[in-house]
């Protein structure tokens, strides 16, 4: 797996191991210094990204949180995305 590490702009620090084949994310777990309130939703939340391109983390994201009324302080489904490819 590879481990990334990624400071948001003004937010905190993302630290994300991934395994990733032909642009599509077979593993991943969520570290760093954010909040996610309820916090058992982490699991959702890395679970949800498996099987998806690289290019669709912010929507997916985006649909579970709103789905599923989650808060996440510390970074963005921007940020996160941005994480993963490399940006």
């Amino acid at each position: 797996m590879e481990e990334i590490k990624y400071k948001v702009p003004n937010g905190k620090l993302l630290r994300i191991n991934l395994k990733k084949e032909k642009e599509k994310i077979k593993e991943i777990e969520i570290h760093g210094d954010f909040f996610i309130h309820p916090e058992e939703k982490i699991s959702e939340i890395e679970d949800s990204l498996k099987e998806i391109k690289s290019k669709d983390v912010k929507k997916t994201l985006e649909k579970l949180i709103q789905s599923e009324d989650i808060d996440i302080i510390g970074f963005s489904p921007k940020d996160l995305e941005k994480a993963i490819k490399g940006n």
